[in-house]
């Protein structure tokens, strides 16, 4: 007699329940589940779409934009110096501004009232005053004093110079970028100083660790990460911004494009090759940034994100295993014994 309490043979089915019977209406398996419609989403891609289609339309038909006069300026001679030009003001004003910008920081973070007091208002009047005035004013500094000299204080000089010549026209441009740089890398310092937390200060002080190395060892490399984001973006905005030194008629790459434009009257193609220039200069920045910020979160990211060339390998290395796997000969189930030998 079979065992009433015994479980039920493998593929035997349940009693009283029909193998071919649908699903109980409570049953999740009945259930017919409907994706969710973006529609709205659906609608504004759409739209997007259309206004990028109707303007890439305007750039391939449009006469006025004149891609002729475009590719024979866009590497010329004179825009390629122009261009070297504008890296050179961006190079000294970035490196010379955030090392003045750090110094003042750190003099607004000591507890010298006078440091405090003095970076503060340096900060306080170079932010108030824009970047053309800054330049206009230095480009005129002869006029306010005639020579610059070297002595006691209130006293003698021993040395002295004409300022026109110690200050020539790039001087004054990098000097005047240089001001007004530190002062916005100053507050971009002092915020991410203040991001790391005090108490490690207060545990490499108990260890006995110098103070210039706990601020070279401890808090700068933490203060990066915040600080990295802010000083990407203020670098790229000076990048941008050294051509309001136009006004001082130094060949960067707006004024040389101004030049050119003046003199054969092609203003928007000219226009759109210092465009294409500052596209590809500040694509260059982003891309620097991104790599040294992803260099500075090692300590709190153990496992970064892939970059995006590391995705494009990985990417073309997927497409070529599945050109392999179709590539590769196919056995016939019917050529298979038993076991998965050949018969």
């Amino acid at each position: 007699m079979a065992s009433t309490t015994g479980t039920a043979p493998p593929g035997a089915a349940t009693a009283g329940v029909r193998p071919d019977a649908p699903p109980a209406p409570d049953d999740p398996a009945s259930l017919h589940v409907v994706p969710t419609r973006h529609y709205a989403r659906w609608a504004a891609a759409a739209a997007v779409a259309v206004l990028v289609a109707q303007f890439v339309h305007g750039l391939a038909t449009n006469p006025v934009w004149e891609w002729g006069v475009f590719r024979d300026y866009v590497l010329s001679e004179t825009i390629v110096q122009a261009v070297w030009v504008t890296l050179q003001l961006t190079a000294y004003a970035t490196v010379l501004g955030f090392l003045l910008g750090t110094v003042l920081a750190f003099m607004r973070l000591s507890r010298s009232p006078v440091l405090q007091t003095v970076a503060w208002t340096y900060i306080w009047v170079f932010r108030s005053i824009p970047m053309i005035v800054q330049l206009v004013f230095w480009f005129n500094l002869s006029a306010l004093y005639k020579e610059l000299g070297v002595g006691i204080p209130f006293g003698p000089v021993f040395w002295s110079v004409d300022s026109n010549s110690l200050i020539g026209t790039i001087g004054a441009a990098v000097i005047g970028l240089t001001l007004h740089q530190a002062a916005y890398a100053a507050e971009i310092v002092r915020g991410g100083v203040i991001s790391v937390d005090h108490g490690q200060l207060e545990a490499a002080a108990a260890l006995g660790i110098p103070r210039l190395r706990q601020i070279r060892r401890i808090v700068l490399p933490q203060a990066m990460r915040a600080i990295l984001p802010t000083a990407g973006n203020e670098i790229i905005g000076l990048l941008k911004g050294t051509s309001v030194v136009y006004v001082m008629s130094i060949g960067e790459l707006f004024y040389q494009v101004q030049v050119i434009y003046g003199r054969n009257g092609r203003v928007i193609p000219l226009l759109l090759v210092a465009t294409a220039w500052y596209v590809v200069l500040t694509s260059l920045l982003s891309v620097a940034q991104y790599y040294v910020e992803r260099h500075y979160a090692r300590g709190a990211d153990r496992t970064p994100p892939p970059t995006p060339l590391q995705r494009a390998r990985r990417f073309t290395r997927t497409l070529r295993a599945a050109a392999a796997r179709r590539e590769s000969p196919v056995v016939p189930l019917k050529t298979l014994g038993p076991l998965g030998g050949s018969r």
